[in-house]
């Protein structure tokens, strides 16, 4: 894999000096609206989430090798980055339409490519909710699409990241036992298809193949729900890092602090090679309701000693179980 001047340039500003992804996500729009708004619903949906971005910017942003935003409320808090951060920005509208079968994906208003690269960023990120099993004609316009975004960040020269998040198209519960069984196939597609040269994507921000509260003996989390022994799960996160050909990180996908924490270790101790990671929620959830209290100085206490110490905690773990991307292309 042989990156154009400006990808390499991306992927170099995203990473740290180890070339490892320590990556903080704060691209959250229609979920973290929901979570103020289970606060205090006298706050505007635009106004927090622009000023909830704004304060883990400027002090967890700065701290990682690099932010993900969103161009429709992340433009004052990518403002805040001091120089040398990377700034990805999201490239896809928030959700989806529930009352249209497929999940099918839309991209933010009034922004190009060519826009998002202009104003500053190091690199695109689109997501994409896809069941490799679902209807072929969805599936085919999900692909035409992250072809046409891949066509976009080539012509500008610019880092794509795609991020593949698993559902069940036959209405699965995501965080039921039967999805889980489901999810490690459906990974395991998205590392070996999204790696074809023809989506011209350059790392991939994907879901762990099992998540750490379906593998046996881990009965401390109170959402245990054993479906692989240990040694079924390790193959499984194994075989889907073998299946990639491009560099890969990992999203927390809601889990707690901790629960990311030992699925990272789990991960590298089963011989996956992933190159980082892009956590939002398990470092800068329990903010929410300092912020939306209304109190400014407990929200940035709370960003400067738990927040940050949850974003040490993610980045120290990375950088003992991360393998760096130069090794893996």
């Amino acid at each position: 894999m042989k990156l154009s001047p400006g990808k390499q340039r991306g992927l170099e500003l995203i990473s740290n000096e180890n070339n490892v992804i320590l990556a903080t996500a704060m691209d959250q729009r229609g979920s973290l609206g929901k979570m103020i708004k289970s606060f205090n619903d006298t706050i505007s949906y635009e106004e927090g989430l622009s000023q909830f971005k704004v304060g883990v910017s400027e002090v967890l942003g700065n701290q990682s090798s690099s932010l993900l935003l969103d161009p429709e409320y992340g433009w004052d808090a990518a403002g805040k980055l001091t120089k040398g951060i990377g700034l990805i920005m999201a490239y896809e509208k928030t959700g989806y339409d529930a009352t249209e079968k497929g999940r099918l994906p839309n991209l933010v208003d009034n922004y190009a490519v060519q826009d998002l690269a202009k104003a500053g960023a190091s690199a695109v990120k689109l997501l994409v909710y896809y069941d490799h099993k679902e209807e072929e004609e969805i599936n085919k316009i999900k692909k035409a699409l992250i072809k046409r975004v891949g066509d976009e960040c080539k012509q500008n020269d610019i880092l794509f990241i795609l991020e593949p998040v698993s559902y069940s198209a036959e209405g699965l519960d995501s965080k039921g036992t039967e999805f889980a069984k489901r999810k490690p196939e459906i990974v395991e597609y998205f590392m070996e298809e999204f790696s074809k040269a023809m989506y011209s994507i350059d790392v991939l921000k994907v879901e762990v193949p099992v998540s750490i509260f379906h593998i046996e003996g881990y009965d401390q989390y109170e959402n245990y729900d054993p479906v692989f022994s240990r040694e079924e799960a390790a193959g499984l996160y194994r075989t889907c890092s073998e299946k990639s050909r491009l560099p890969f990180i990992y999203l927390s996908g809601g889990v707690t602090n901790e629960q990311f924490i030992e699925t990272l270790h789990f991960a590298k101790r089963a011989g996956a090679r992933f190159s980082g990671s892009l956590c939002g929620r398990a470092i800068w959830k329990e903010g929410v309701k300092p912020f939306a209290e209304g109190n400014e100085d407990a929200y940035y206490q709370w960003l400067e000693t738990t927040g940050s110490a949850n974003l040490k905690n993610v980045m120290g773990a990375i950088k003992e179980t991360a393998t760096p991307w130069d090794e893996v292309i």
